[in-house]
């Protein structure tokens, strides 16, 4: 079974969700999704100030296996990515949940948070792909 933090909000597409405050939501990819990729090469990341639509692809992130393209769950602006990644993507597979955060959003329409998963419904759709 993966690690699945309680407090993190889920896509089916297995990127997780943090709110850090004032509208302000931290972005990355679920421990799964690390290890079904393997370890990582590169991350290519949005552009601050970019703005994106839940859905859209924004991210790459390159590894041994795959590259595989990151959705951002919520609409909004990019008001942070996570530097540390050009150097060290290996802090995707290392740290998921922590130091391997992608980038920060200021989201646009509150409403899309409640199409999330919590961490139970998340682990739920990991145990239908088994």
């Amino acid at each position: 079974m993966s690690n699945i933090p309680s407090e993190l909000k889920f896509t089916n597409s297995h990127e997780w969700v943090r709110p850090e405050g004032n509208g302000v939501y931290t972005i990355g990819i679920s421990d799964h999704a690390q290890a079904m990729l393997g370890d990582m090469v590169f991350v290519d990341l949005p552009d601050e100030g970019d703005t994106v639509d839940a859905g859209d692809d924004c991210a790459v992130a390159e590894s041994v296996k795959a590259a595989s393209d990151i959705y951002t769950p919520l609409t909004g602006e990019i008001v942070a990515i996570n530097e540390e990644l050009e150097g060290q993507p290996e802090l995707v597979n290392t740290d998921p949940y922590g130091d391997g955060w992608l980038f920060q959003i200021r989201i646009s329409d509150d409403s899309e948070l409640d199409e999330l998963l919590d961490a139970e419904s998340y682990q739920d759709t990991l145990d239908e792909e088994e």
